[in-house]
């Protein structure tokens, strides 16, 4: 029994962070962001996930209210990505959700993620509460703010604890790569991940 306590124990102590990228360009800007707030979690001791959701074939929510009816914290709808993607949510303690800036707001993968996820964690005991939630938004020059904000609006709505750092979480960049030139960018990904990491903390020492 002392053994299964220990295991059981250091179960519950293990953080986990999952992170979508919402940008169809696998290697790009936005993903150069989430690695860089990855990396710190990862040295403080947090388990962490990318997962690729930019490119995907996937469809936004329909508002059929199935979800509401079976309960069962899955969309109606499984033939992509979306339930595999909830189903990390509801195992993380937290999550972060990447997106590029299309037309001053988030990719059309990106918005069917929260908007499907968001649906089937209201049908479903609002499973997102509490969770610790941070966005990145990779930019060109502008328009990243609104995206930020579509991005945080899910994580208020959810009930989450919504991680800030020493400025926006944005960096700027137009080619691939071109955000690790953007040095306040990574500075602020760095305090990021520092940040979630000891909210992350905290929330476990409860």
């Amino acid at each position: 029994m002392t053994v299964n306590f220990i295991r059981s124990s250091l179960h519950q102590m293990i953080m986990r962070v999952v992170a979508f990228n919402g940008s169809p360009r696998k290697g790009g800007n936005t993903e150069h962001l989430l690695r860089h707030v990855l990396s710190v979690l990862e040295d403080k001791g947090v388990k962490t996930e990318l997962v690729q959701v930019g490119g995907e074939k996937v469809h936004g929510c329909t508002a059929c209210g199935k979800c509401f009816v079976n309960q069962d914290k899955k969309c109606v709808f499984d033939d992509d990505i979306i339930n595999d993607c909830i189903g990390k949510m509801v195992a993380a303690d937290g999550i972060l959700i990447g997106s590029p800036t299309y037309f001053a707001d988030v990719s059309t993968e990106t918005k069917a993620l929260i908007d499907r996820a968001g649906f089937v964690a209201m049908a479903n005991e609002g499973f997102l509460s509490r969770k610790a939630g941070a966005a990145v938004v990779a930019a060109r020059r502008a328009g990243a703010v609104h995206a930020f904000d579509t991005i945080n609006h899910f994580f208020g709505i959810s009930g989450m604890y919504t991680v800030g750092s020493i400025y926006w979480n944005l960096g700027l960049g137009m080619n691939p790569g071109d955000v690790e030139k953007d040095s306040e960018g990574i500075r602020t990904m760095q305090a990021l991940g520092e940040n979630m990491a000891w909210i992350l903390k905290k929330m476990k020492s409860r």
